[in-house]
């Protein structure tokens, strides 16, 4: 473990001395606390900077952001917390409860504000996570975007008596040695006495997140029903190949419209997909399949037909899908793009559709250059099986079979940030 003289075992006696972070007095100029030196925590440990809590106690107005990555899916990990360890339930955290990231205020087991996305940041990967609290309310971020929002607001100075301030773990008088302890890297944190805007923020994210990727979190995050449209062609259709399971949208429909919890289930899931269809096809139809649900999102997934279809090569798809992805945003509203690659086929059964990969690598350099989110389907299986076809994966060696299906979805559900081990979806056996 790096940097082990900095950390604790729990239960241990604070540090009296700086650990690592920089102290700013000078307010505005830069961050107030500034902990850049990366620990790795194992679950029992923690980073004790309660000498420095002492510049926070006052903020009512300001910022916290972390850059971390986990190693567990632990039920509670603490990011980062200010506490009074000798009153019950008195703490200021920004931690991550089943992997979603929720903030918290109380003071002495009064709840001032306790929020919490449903989108989930415990996949292992480098996440750059924020809160920023002023007057108007209070706003969680991820990747430098907006991810949730809500007039409710506390800070540091909503919490008397501070003394605490560890990243890893919370204490109270109820739990003297800790609790929510973390696992994982913990590379930086940081404390601003001011709401840092968008572009402070992603300057402060090694990997900024797509402000496409921050809107759909925001979509999923919020009470307000919306509607998606997932169209395509017949791989989106889902008819005959899954043999009576569901489809691909039909496993998001059950994992955003029922597990995630929005209110009353009034967020619609639309499948416009057309056995056959062809991206020349979608951009001729937009309207009908796109425009007439006045959606928020909007799913693209097209090139199976494509490359069998005269006329329609790589150049043409390039610019069938640069007009999509453009309807799509000039739509009321501003829906968001998102552009998922096809799977690959068996090339013994379908020798004509072998240069599917080029039509999955021109999607990957649409979405780049329009910053649409991709999800690459193609790819994913190919890494997923040793560069081979899987071809359990294939009902009729082109269409996903049941397991195909549940594949896809898997991959649009954890780029999207919405995996739970726990769901139903998530965790299907299909045998």
């Amino acid at each position: 473990m790096r940097r082990r003289s900095m950390l604790l075992a729990a239960g241990a006696a604070a540090l009296s001395t700086q650990l690592g972070g920089r102290a700013f007095a000078a307010a505005g100029s830069g961050p107030v606390l500034d902990h850049d030196t990366p620990v790795d925590l194992d679950g029992s440990e923690y980073v004790d900077l309660s000498n420095q809590v002492g510049a926070l106690a006052p903020l009512t107005t300001g910022t916290i952001v972390v850059t971390f990555r986990t190693t567990s899916h632990n039920e509670a990990m603490t990011l980062f917390s200010a506490s009074d360890p000798t009153a019950p339930s008195s703490n200021i955290t920004l931690n991550l409860s089943g992997g979603a990231l929720q903030f918290s205020v109380r003071e002495k087991g009064s709840v001032l504000i306790n929020v919490m996305t449903r989108t989930r940041y415990d996949d292992g990967l480098r996440h750059t996570v924020a809160v920023t609290v002023n007057a108007s309310g209070t706003t969680l971020h991820a990747g430098g975007r907006v991810v949730f929002r809500t007039a409710q607001h506390a800070f540091f100075g909503s919490v008397s008596k501070l003394t605490a301030l560890a990243l890893g773990r919370n204490t109270d008088s109820d739990h003297p040695g800790g609790e929510w302890f973390c696992t994982g890297t913990v590379e930086r944190a940081t404390v601003w006495d001011r709401v840092l805007n968008e572009s402070e923020l992603v300057a402060q994210c090694p990997r900024p997140d797509l402000a496409d990727l921050g809107r759909i979190s925001t979509v999923l995050n919020s009470d307000t029903p919306a509607t998606w449209v997932v169209t395509g062609d017949s791989i989106t259709h889902g008819a005959l190949h899954t043999n009576g399971w569901r489809s691909y949208p039909e496993h998001w429909t059950e994992r955003v419209r029922w597990e995630l919890g929005k209110p009353k289930n009034r967020d619609f899931v639309i499948d416009s997909g057309v056995s056959g269809a062809t991206s020349a096809e979608l951009v001729a139809q937009f309207g009908e399949r796109v425009t007439a649900f006045s959606p928020q999102v909007v799913s693209i997934m097209i090139g199976t037909n494509d490359i069998a279809t005269s006329g329609l090569g790589p150049e043409t798809y390039r610019a069938n899908l640069v007009s999509l992805v453009r309807s799509v945003r000039a739509l009321p509203g501003s829906p968001v793009p998102v552009l998922q690659a096809p799977n690959p086929v068996d090339p013994a059964k379908w020798p004509g559709r072998v240069g599917l990969s080029q039509y999955a690598r021109v999607m990957g350099e649409v979405a780049a250059q329009q910053n649409a989110v991709f999800v690459d389907h193609y790819n994913d299986w190919l890494d997923g099986n040793g560069g081979q076809v899987p071809l359990s994966l294939l009902s009729d060696g082109l269409h996903p079979n049941e397991r195909g299906h549940h594949r896809v979805v898997l991959k649009m559900i954890k780029d999207l940030r919405i995996f739970d081990g726990s769901s139903r979806v998530c965790s299907l056996h299909i045998p």
